[in-house]
């Protein structure tokens, strides 16, 4: 749930995440788009083909798929994905580029990751990507 944006706080982000209940990527447009397939067209043009991509994959994982972020203190989230994608038009969601979003419900706090989880985020990167045990 980090921006490609090095201008947007990550901290900012997740935390803002956490407290909205979502799970989100970034793509931000000028313009809420009316559906999954116009958003990819749109992020597409305004930004690049994978940042597309990671949009689709991210809109394409199964309700109920585990996922995991990092705060700013660097401690670990848990959650579950709860609902579909949709296009949050709010300026706060646009200020921290986390405008396309999925219903989340994040456990009470932090918690301690398994190893592949430790092992995904120490590669850095900003993806929304598959862990893999």
């Amino acid at each position: 749930m980090w921006s490609r944006l090095d201008e947007v706080d990550r901290a900012a982000a997740v935390a803002w995440a956490l407290d909205q209940g979502v799970c989100g990527v970034g793509g931000r447009l000028d313009a809420a788009p009316r559906d999954l397939q116009r958003a990819i067209v749109e992020v597409e043009r305004t930004w690049e083909a994978r940042t597309a991509a990671r949009l689709r994959r991210f809109a394409e994982v199964a309700r109920g798929s585990e996922v995991w972020t990092r705060d700013g203190e660097g401690l670990f989230h848990r959650g579950d994905l709860k609902g579909p994608w949709r296009y949050d038009p709010r300026s706060a969601a646009y200020d921290v580029d986390l405008t396309h979003v999925r219903a989340c419900r994040w456990g009470s706090g932090p918690v301690d990751p398994p190893p592949a989880v430790l092992a995904s985020f120490g590669r850095g990167g900003r993806n929304f990507q598959r862990i893999r045990g």
